[in-house]
């Protein structure tokens, strides 16, 4: 099992600016917490001992919150000194992984998997990367991800209007070292435009389906929608 994660925490949040101005998108705060509180205690409920995070903009803001230790997790800061994007922002994070394999997690996002079992999958398959995947009724805010009968991630539609239902990129995923092949060129890039959509081809990339929840708090009617439905995680 894998005892590491990266948190990619270091965007603006252009759609929420207007709701937390100021403010990192994952320290918006649900309940009295900022969220990304709940995605640490989630990775210690899952067996994560060490997390690095990748902050850029307001890092200050994160780094006096949670310092160099809570939840009983080892905190470690990769700060961005310009906009990367989540692949730059991710391969800046790499040099403070030990392992061969980690788990990255969009700051933005949570959904409510037993990382054990993801591990187990993407070990099963062989997998370079390995993408958790929430079924949604609604895709068209998301688009969605095609795979084949052994799960190998085969495309990724893009988003649209459509409200067709489907299996959407739910911001969970295990990175092998070997990515920073792919990206050695980049400073700057979209982790997800611009190495799993270009990349999937040459990559044993799979994808997990897992029935659990999820929520994305990137644009404001969601963040509402957190308010009360993240009563469940109180701790």
């Amino acid at each position: 099992m894998i005892g590491e994660a990266v948190i990619l925490a270091g965007g603006r949040g252009e759609r929420m600016q207007g709701v937390l101005p100021g403010i990192p998108k994952p320290m918006a705060p649900v309940r009295g917490k900022p969220f990304l509180e709940y995605l640490l205690s989630f990775l210690r409920r899952n067996g994560i001992h060490k997390v690095i995070l990748s902050v850029g903009y307001h890092h200050n803001q994160i780094r006096a919150y949670f310092g160099t230790r809570t939840c009983d997790l080892d905190i470690v800061y990769a700060r961005e000194k310009e906009p990367l994007g989540t692949g730059g922002g991710l391969m800046n994070a790499m040099r403070y992984v030990t392992g061969r394999q980690t788990f990255v997690l969009n700051g933005d996002s949570y959904f409510d998997i037993d990382l054990g079992k993801f591990y187990e999958f993407a070990s099963l398959k062989g997998a370079e990367v390995c993408i958790a995947l929430a079924y949604v009724s609604s895709s068209g805010r998301y688009g969605t991800v095609e795979m084949d009968a052994n799960q190998r991630i085969t495309g990724f539609r893009e988003k649209n209007k459509s409200a067709a239902p489907g299996y959407i990129n739910a911001g969970i995923y295990i990175m092998d070292r070997s990515f920073a092949g792919h990206t050695a060129e980049r400073k700057s890039f979209s982790l997800e435009k611009e190495y799993f959509e270009q990349h999937f081809r040459d990559t044993l990339m799979f994808g997990f389906q897992a029935d659990a929840y999820f929520i994305d708090i990137g644009v404001p009617e969601d963040y509402r929608k957190a308010q009360d439905e993240f009563k469940r995680f109180e701790y």
